[in-house]
């Protein structure tokens, strides 16, 4: 039995994989240009610095990161704001993009084709465990915690589970546990979702993290790949094999190691996938007290920010007063003559006078005109918004000229505007 200091040294023992190459196509245009990791959350972070930040804050800082679909700006973010590891102390955080090491025609088939294709570099780093995580969640989580929970439970695998709405669950992996938690069936994806016992409203849905004892994950991949008719996917094919096979998989509550900034706080996990879902996030940052508490010192969120000047709000006349209410405005903006609600701006935005912004999401670098009207969008980055510009009042007319989500929000892109009628 490893006693309390080797538990507290566990995480120097561990690799972690962060699975970064998804494209994330149900955020449509927004994922054009940069993976779903890569994209721009919360006034200045983007979607993976949340799982590289509770590697950091775990004390896991052997880390490695997969890319594959349009990495370049993810890979040129982790440059220049995760390059902070020394590698004298065996602390690095590597950057695995997609190289066909395996096969010169194929690139990663899935998540456990990713992890499969590197093991050789996995390997040279003698690990004891690893853990495997997606990059593209919204969370705060205590790993460390996890890798505990794992030694105690002598597990061959833990999975970190989370009780999700039924009619929310055909997108998870879906588990039934007994009582000592042990995992006794997985369904990936479902369309029924079983319900959980003595709730059937709820399922208990994988959260995508898996740990390993590394000897045993290298076992399996290597039996994986030469299964046919195998997708490569962990929640496909290698858990459900396992759990048929009778392997010792536990299943981990993630109430149990989130990070919870008051008494009466709801563990938080979000999966910003879909335009609105994206939408509903950011802006809920907004609140006065939101779900996701961004001002916790204690665990904080780490990303490459550029040295911008403070925001600036100018003009105080009748009819033309630079202001921002409910909202959240990053470094580098200037609200001219305008009025923002509820809206969240990130870095060196510029709001010309007399336009209107509400529940507005605009990514850095946009130019707003004068005299607009945006409501209930998301804006992409770099988008120079036309003079006299009205969005969020005409469904059937945002719908023609823009992308127009299930619940009413408006994607608007650069090639969206340059489509626009020249007046």
């Amino acid at each position: 039995m490893l006693d309390k200091r080797d538990l507290r040294l566990a995480p120097r023992r561990a690799v972690a994989l962060v699975l970064a190459g998804g494209r994330g196509s149900r955020l449509k245009q927004l994922t054009d240009r940069r993976a779903k990791p890569a994209t721009y959350f919360g006034g200045k972070f983007r979607i993976i610095d949340f799982a590289l930040s509770n590697c950091v804050n775990s004390g896991f800082r052997r880390i490695g990161v997969l890319t594959q679909y349009k990495s370049h700006s993810l890979l040129r973010h982790l440059q220049r704001g995760w390059n902070v590891f020394r590698g004298e102390m065996n602390e690095f955080c590597d950057l695995l993009p997609a190289q066909q090491r395996v096969s010169e025609t194929e690139w990663y088939q899935g998540t456990a084709d990713a992890v499969f294709q590197n093991l050789d570099i996995l390997r040279d780093h003698e690990p004891e465990y690893v853990l495997i995580l997606a990059g593209d969640h919204i969370y705060k989580m205590d790993y460390g915690a996890l890798l505990l929970d794992h030694i105690d439970r002598k597990a061959d695998v833990t999975v970190p589970c989370i009780a999700v709405p039924r009619e929310q669950a055909t997108g998870f992996g879906v588990m039934h546990i007994d009582d000592e938690r042990r995992i006794i069936d997985f369904v990936e994806k479902p369309a029924d979702p079983p319900p959980m016992p003595g709730r059937p409203d709820m399922a208990l849905a994988s959260m995508g993290i898996y740990v390993f004892n590394a000897q045993f994950l290298y076992d399996q991949l290597e039996r994986d790949v030469a299964t046919p008719g195998s997708s490569r996917d962990f929640g496909k094919d290698i858990i459900p094999h396992l759990v048929k096979t009778g392997a010792r998989i536990i299943a981990h509550d993630y109430a149990d190691s989130a990070i919870i900034d008051a008494p009466d706080d709801v563990p938080y996990w979000r999966d910003v996938g879909t335009i609105d879902a994206y939408w509903e996030a950011n802006l809920d940052l907004c609140h006065v007290t939101p779900q996701l508490n961004m001002y916790n010192r204690d665990w904080p969120i780490f990303t490459y920010q550029e040295q911008l000047p403070p925001a600036k709000f100018v003009f105080d006349d009748e009819n033309r007063r630079g202001m921002a209410v409910d909202s959240l405005v990053s470094g580098g903006c200037i609200i001219s003559g305008s009025t923002v609600r509820r809206s969240l701006l990130f870095s060196s935005v510029r709001v010309n006078s007399y336009s209107e912004l509400y529940e507005a999401v605009v990514l850095p670098e946009c130019d707003i005109g004068r005299h607009c009207r945006l409501k209930k969008v998301v804006i992409d980055r770099g988008v120079s918004i036309p003079n006299g510009l009205v969005v969020g009042e005409d469904a059937e007319l945002d719908a023609k000229r823009f992308h127009r989500s299930e619940g009413g929000v408006v994607l608007i892109t650069r090639e969206m505007i340059e489509k626009l009628p020249k007046e």
